[in-house]
């Protein structure tokens, strides 16, 4: 089975437009305290997430693995994560589960002491497909023993799945396949773009699950990767309808505040900076997820990636210190204004609650 669009993924990210239309974090507003009574070198950015003491809020959200190129990337990443002290998630590691001689590129992060290491598996892996039968908990064993993982993201991916033509479209059963695994092992169910709805979070806790990664509508549109990868490919279906799904799914900040249902949840989707992870934060999130704004510098340097983590921090303090804020938790209490695109969604969800 050939992963290439593993690297595809990669080329398309650092050089096409893959963002969705509209990016809702600009519609979100903390209120600025014009005497926040807080000294910015006293403000403490810790938090404690699914068990691990994290220097700040933030999570690097999975990106890649599986292929050339791939190991160098997920060594910057993990460097720049043990640096700074935040999470990392590491990127579909099926490539990995197929083809033992690819798990390197995965289990590289175990040379560096990252805090929190989140593995990875589809969710379309967990029912049979057309072409494969349904990974097994010794697969999801397999996986997190492979990066040292603390907790197992299982992503749910349809709407990419109906974009490319290597597609795994079955859905069925795929709650209850989550719910077998998260019995055994500690499992974050992730949107890789789409965003949770409440109905879904709901049931999702229903299945047991430890924690919520939202990743909504509002960054890299897979739909939008997909699109210029059947372009190359002259494949017009398929390019046709990622074109049609571009802008698919809840955004965010709406997700972020619609599935709140009392899991650890990390807010990711179109985050950029620091100033973002604080309005993630101050909706419900307990985290943010952070993946394209690092990657330009995982393809440069280990160095690279800690710099721009470093930076963001700093402005994640920045917003804190505006608003009075002198640890995340008086962050979550902070006033919060939602206009424009995203109170219309949140507004028209109200009945649907």
């Amino acid at each position: 089975m050939g992963f290439e669009r593993k690297s595809d993924h990669i080329d398309i990210c650092l050089n096409k437009e893959v963002n969705a239309r509209h990016n809702y974090w600009d519609d979100v507003h903390l209120v600025h305290n014009a005497l926040p009574e807080v000294d910015l070198n006293d403000i403490d950015t810790s938090i404690t997430l699914f068990g691990k003491k994290l220097a700040a809020p933030i999570v690097i959200s999975a990106i890649t693995g599986g292929f050339d190129g791939a190991e160098e990337i997920n060594r910057n990443l993990a460097h720049g994560a043990s640096k700074v002290g935040i999470g990392l998630g590491l990127g579909s590691q099926r490539p990995a589960i197929v083809d033992d001689a690819l798990s390197r590129s995965y289990g590289v992060v175990k040379d560096f002491d990252v805090p929190l290491v989140i593995a990875n598996l589809g969710a379309p892996q967990f029912v049979k497909q057309k072409d494969h039968e349904p990974f097994t908990l010794g697969d999801c064993k397999r996986a997190m023993e492979m990066v040292g993982g603390d907790v197992l993201a299982i992503h749910l991916n349809f709407l990419q799945e109906i974009v490319q033509p290597e597609g795994d479209a079955n859905a069925k059963a795929c709650a209850d396949a989550i719910g077998r695994v998260a019995k055994e092992v500690p499992v974050i169910a992730k949107e890789t773009g789409a965003g949770i709805s409440r109905a879904t979070a709901l049931t999702l806790m229903d299945k047991g699950v430890a924690g919520l990664d939202v990743g909504g509508l509002g960054g890299t549109s897979f739909a939008a990767v997909e699109f210029h990868r059947a372009n190359e490919r002259k494949e017009e279906v398929r390019s046709r309808i990622g074109a049609t799904f571009w802008d698919w799914g809840i955004p965010t900040p709406v997700s972020v505040m619609v599935a709140d249902v009392g899991l650890p949840m990390i807010g990711t989707g179109g985050l950029r900076t620091g100033l973002d992870v604080a309005r993630a934060i101050s909706l419900g999130a307990d985290a943010g997820g952070l993946a394209r704004c690092v990657l330009a510098a995982a393809t440069e340097s280990p160095e690279a990636v800690e710099k721009e983590l470093r930076v963001i921090i700093e402005e994640l303090k920045g917003a804190m210190f505006l608003v009075g804020a002198s640890n995340v938790q008086e962050l979550k209490d902070a006033p919060v204004v939602v206009t424009g695109e995203t109170a219309d969604w949140l507004n028209a969800m109200e009945p649907m609650e």
